[in-house]
């Protein structure tokens, strides 16, 4: 259900990842102050973005499932925050590292993009281990989901808050690429574009490989369930046809007089 297309989404993210490290390296400027540590830009702030619409994504699937109490919307909306989780960890190291290279420190506690972005990442981490506490499948797809609601609920009201707020050094992009140079925003848009198909094709092979798994464990358990219903006759045969042997020798010695 899940594979059909995942073949062409994985060369159309091939090629996209192909172009957007192309015009990094090759086309876009150099920035007059940073230089060529500003290359990470383009990796940092798009891993940044699909991480965040990744956590509102599962919100909105997570909606999903508490309308219809359809599991797949569950395992969708799974899918999507724990992606988003690997997303977030790339974003917080790249960020880290041009932090080093531009701030002189791996983290500046007084930046709010910084520290916003990590409040959603240590929120969402706890998703997981929330969701696996509970045992009862039903009771653990609805608390997740009333959590990834909550959450992702909570993370645009976050962004808002930072938008509002007085920034450091922090550059801003999301929202409009006005402000960058054409070639540099040519690039962050197509760098924007590739992160997004990445972001979808692991989803997508994330849930081929867990319905996979589904259907490989009810076909183990359909088969483990044949296999016991027929043992059953095969083992109770001799004993009827034995017992079928004795009543007619009974029969026929009554007969006989013996």
């Amino acid at each position: 259900m899940y594979g059909k297309g995942l073949r062409a989404l994985s060369i159309a993210t091939v090629a996209a990842m192909t172009v957007a490290l192309g015009l990094v390296f090759f086309y876009a400027p150099l920035e007059a102050e940073q230089g060529f540590l500003q290359k990470i830009f383009y990796l940092h702030v798009p891993l940044a973005i699909v991480a965040l619409c990744g956590f509102v994504i599962g919100g909105l699937l997570a909606i999903q499932h508490l309308r219809t109490r359809d599991a797949r919307w569950d395992m969708r909306s799974y899918v999507a925050i724990h992606m988003s989780l690997i997303f977030a960890v790339g974003t917080l190291i790249t960020g880290s590292i041009w932090a080093k290279g531009s701030w002189g420190h791996w983290w500046v506690w007084n930046e709010p993009t910084l520290v916003s972005f990590l409040i959603v990442f240590l929120l969402y981490a706890t998703y997981q281990p929330l969701r696996f506490a509970i045992e009862d499948p039903e009771r653990q797809s609805m608390y997740a989901s009333v959590f990834a609601v909550t959450a992702g609920a909570f993370v645009p009201l976050n962004f808002i808050a930072v938008r509002l707020s007085s920034a450091y050094l922090h550059p801003r992009v999301l929202g409009g690429t006005s402000s960058l140079p054409g070639a540099m925003a040519l690039t962050f848009t197509v760098s924007l574009f590739a992160v997004a198909l990445l972001y979808a094709t692991l989803c997508k092979y994330e849930l081929t490989a867990k319905h996979t798994r589904a259907q490989v464990r009810a076909l183990r358990r359909r088969l483990s369930g044949e296999a016991d219903t027929t043992r059953r006759p095969r083992s109770a045969a001799p004993v009827l046809h034995a017992t079928a042997a004795v009543t007619a020798a009974a029969r026929t010695a009554g007969r006989t007089g013996v």
